[in-house]
């Protein structure tokens, strides 16, 4: 009943007119400016859906959290979110499994003429956060800095959690001295003429992990994917269709520019060169071991808090037949 209620108090702020359109297709949550809206655009604009045999039907949510109640709710059939919340949602007895999306990451990004050249010169440090204190960018900064510098950041530093663009707007105006943002707000201030300083791939590595394991990905239910498996191979094919055209087209990304919000080329072609970067091209048994060792960090640093009772990674957090 209560998550009844939450949906119906949601649904007044989802976006757009989509949701009116034929219930029938497959219906994907997503946030209007997100990076899977421009997939989703991509795909739609294509007809690389219909060639798939399915009608992607997307529906706008205003937070990720609106997102993830719908999916609950059964008002969506899928949304982007990453897999240790799909982990701790099995763990409370949920269905829900994952197929990779992105393994895109963000970087920690400092001004041009940041005198900051070490880690140790971040203690003391005001550090923007996109998100909260469980955002797993965060959880890793600190698993690296107490492997690096045998502390942890929690207290080292001040980090002031918010909004991706509230924080670029902090950066700019010098009332933050560096920003552990999303992938593709790093870009925007790298276009501007930041610089990274450090990204969240190189402090995977240097804890030890394949750096090529996604983080997001399409959750769904279980039992949805067994009863419309052709819709999901489907979709999972329409996906990597239009991946394929976002890496190579700058034209897409042109007339994408409206939706991103930007048309200055510079921006464009960092996000072009991020996505790209970011585009799944192994997903094997290597990658779902080397995230169950991600995941052990995450348990280590965000505890309960973070995963609840799902303290191992459940295998089937991951989507089986899915591979590439």
């Amino acid at each position: 009943m209560c998550l009844r209620i939450a949906w119906f108090i949601l649904g007044l702020i989802v976006l757009g007119p989509a949701q009116a359109q034929d219930d029938r297709g497959l219906r994907v949550g997503l946030l209007r400016f997100g990076t899977v809206a421009w997939e989703i655009d991509t795909l739609r604009h294509h007809g690389l859906d219909r060639k798939h045999g399915i009608t992607v039907v997307p529906i706008e949510f205003a937070s990720n959290e609106a997102a993830k109640v719908a999916l609950q709710a059964g008002a969506v059939d899928m949304i982007v979110t990453d897999w240790p919340w799909v982990a701790r949602q099995r763990s409370e007895g949920a269905d829900f499994s994952f197929v990779p999306y992105s393994r895109a990451v963000g970087a920690l990004m400092v001004p041009t003429a940041s005198n900051i050249g070490s880690l140790s010169d971040l203690k003391g440090k005001r550090i923007g956060v996109a998100g909260g204190p469980l955002d797993k960018s965060w959880l890793l900064l600190r698993a690296y800095a107490q492997k690096e510098l045998g502390i942890d950041f929690a207290g080292a530093v001040e980090p002031v959690f918010g909004a991706p663009p509230l924080l670029n707007e902090e950066l700019a105006h010098g009332r933050i001295d560096a920003v552990l943002t999303y992938w593709h707000y790093a870009a925007r201030l790298e276009a501007s003429g930041a610089r990274v300083f450090l990204s969240v791939t190189d402090m995977i590595r240097c804890l030890g992990i394949d750096s090529h394991v996604p983080m997001l990905g399409y959750a769904f239910r279980e039992e949805w994917a067994e009863r419309e498996g052709t819709a999901v191979q489907g979709f999972i094919g329409s996906s990597r269709g239009a991946k394929a055209l976002l890496a190579s087209s700058k034209e897409e990304w042109i007339r994408l520019a409206p939706l991103i919000g930007t048309h200055d080329p510079a921006v464009l072609g960092a996000l072009q060169a991020g996505f790209r970067v970011g585009t799944p091209d192994r997903w094997s048994e290597a990658e779902r071991q080397a995230a169950s060792d991600r995941y052990a960090i995450l348990v280590r640093i965000g505890g309960d808090k973070l995963v609840g009772s799902a303290k191992v990674l459940d295998v089937k957090t991951f989507w089986p037949p899915v591979s590439y």
